[in-house]
Order: structure tokens, then sequence, then C-alpha cells
């Protein structure tokens, strides 16, 4: 089975002999959700960003550093590539949430399409209403549609995050990748994100690799993790070996910083929801009917 993500002896230097990156291998197999660990300067970002094409990696130990995803080359020896039909089929979710502030919630989810239309639409940002009926859709499905008109800066930190996912959705991504999309969250909104990238993971067979700073989330959600140390992989397994005695071998003291001082796990479907996130009466049983259609889930941008 060809892997999803297929990286082979990344390296990564930036000035002053700083060796942020150093040999890592890694594979990621289709419909897989793995989480990446480390303390801080571990090199989880500029693995990351290496992987979704956003920073050119060295040569590689062998002087052939390289990256694969879903089979095409994504770079190699520090040479990116530009493929356009490739870059559609990644979705990469940060921290920041990167959504424009003063458009609205509905225009920014319809930003995922920009990658599949004519140029000269996608320029100037014209949306059909089927683009938008799309868009709705996907805000929909993270509980945030009845939000859809309001300026994004007027939102919250989780709900910014989920319309960032639902920007996902619509591009119609295969493989997600996310760089700490929880850090900047408190605990609810946290382990609500985690609940629909998991969902997306689960029913729509999203490949996902996602850099977690707490354990207890990988734990919870990912089957496997992968850590780092200094540049390194020094483990690549299941997340349920990720013991507190186990990470103090691998990290020594950094291992404090990796758990949160109290973690209640996943909020279940069945809990209720916050109030400024029902949905109207009217699209939650639309959306109790049916999944999104096909279709939806082939969209990219």
């Amino acid at each position: 089975m060809q892997a999803v993500i297929d990286a082979k002896d990344i390296s990564k230097s930036y000035q002053r002999g700083l060796t942020v990156l150093d040999g890592v291998s890694l594979s990621l197999q289709r419909g897989e959700m793995v989480a990446l660990i480390g303390a801080s300067g571990s090199g989880k970002s500029t693995l990351i960003r290496a992987i979704a094409g956003l920073t050119p990696i060295d040569g590689g130990k062998s002087g052939c550093g390289r990256i694969d995803v879903m089979g095409e080359t994504i770079q190699s020896g520090g040479r990116l590539s530009s493929s356009r039909s490739l870059r559609v089929r990644i979705g990469v979710i940060f921290q920041q949430f990167n959504l424009v502030p003063r458009l609205s919630l509905l225009t920014n989810v319809c930003f995922g399409l920009l990658g599949q239309m004519p140029m000269l639409r996608a320029t100037l940002g014209q949306f059909s209403a089927s683009d938008k009926g799309k868009a709705m859709q996907a805000l929909a499905r993270v509980g945030i549609a009845d939000h859809a008109l309001k300026r994004a800066s007027e939102l919250s930190g989780g709900q910014q995050q989920r319309a960032a996912i639902a920007r996902t959705l619509v591009q119609g991504a295969e493989l997600l990748i996310a760089d700490e999309p929880i850090a900047s969250l408190d605990p609810a909104s946290a382990r609500r994100v985690m609940d629909l990238i998991a969902d997306m993971n689960r029913n729509d067979g999203l490949t996902v690799f996602i850099s977690l700073h707490q354990v207890e989330f990988a734990m919870k959600y990912c089957p496997r993790t992968i850590a780092l140390r200094a540049g390194k992989v020094v483990y690549d397994g299941p997340s349920r070996a990720l013991t507190a005695a186990f990470l103090n071998e691998i990290y020594g003291a950094e291992s404090e910083e990796l758990f949160l001082p109290s973690f209640e796990g996943p909020v279940t479907a069945a809990a209720a929801p916050d109030a400024d996130d029902m949905l109207p009466a009217s699209v939650a049983a639309a959306m109790a009917a049916k999944k999104p259609s096909p279709e939806f889930e082939r969209l990219s941008a």
C-alpha cells in the first residue's frame, strides 16, 4: 500500500549551525491519525511545515532528503514542488487560525474553494450560490452555521479554529496536517476541535498528522504517536505506551511540560453543547438525517 506521507532523511539547519531536524524518516498510511509530540524546540513545527511544503529541507545526511505525499514528491533536496494538483489535496491548519478578521465566516470558509475555481473568479473572490451552499454545509457540520455572517474577528478562538476546519472540509483535502491547532484554546474548546478532527478521520477517511504539545490529547485521540527530541525521532509506536515514566526516560525533566495539570478526556457525542454552539433546529435535523454528499467530500481548494 502506498504511504500517504513518506519522508526520508529529513534534515533542516539554520544559521550558526543550528540543526532543527536531524535525519528524520517517517511514513503514514491512508486513514491513520498520528500525533507528533515533543518539548519546545524539538523540531515539531519545522517538520510539520516541511511535510506541508512550506519550509524547504536540506539535502539530508546522504544528500537525498525527500518527502513524498500521496505518491508525489512535495520536495527533494531542498527544492519545493509547485504542483497545484497535489497541494489542493493537503489541508493545513495552524494555531493562529489564518482567517481574514474583517470578512464573514462564510467568506473565509469559501476560500477553501479557490484552488478549484477559474483563475479570474478566484482572484476576484467571486463565489457562487453553490459555493456558499457548500460552505454552509461545512459550517453546519462543525457546529457554527448560525455564525456564518459574523466577522471572523467577532468569534472566539475555538469557533475560529472550527471555521478553519470547515474550510478544510470545503477544500475536500485527503490529508490534514495540523500544527498545534489547540495550543491557544481553553480545554473545552480544545476537546471540541479534537472531536471534529477525529470525526473527519473516522467518517471521511481523512489521514491526519497533528502536532500536539499535550500527551494526554495524543493518547485520547491518536492510536499512534511519533516523538521528537532535538530534531530526532526517539519514539514511533502506540500512544498507549506514553506513560509518565516512559516519557521521563525519553525527555527527562522536559517531560513535565508535555502534561496538562488535569485532563478529563474528550467530550462525548451525548454531551450538551455550549449555548453559542447550538445549531438551528432545521439545520440539526438535516445534519442528523444524512452525511455530506460524496460530491462535497471530493471538493478541493
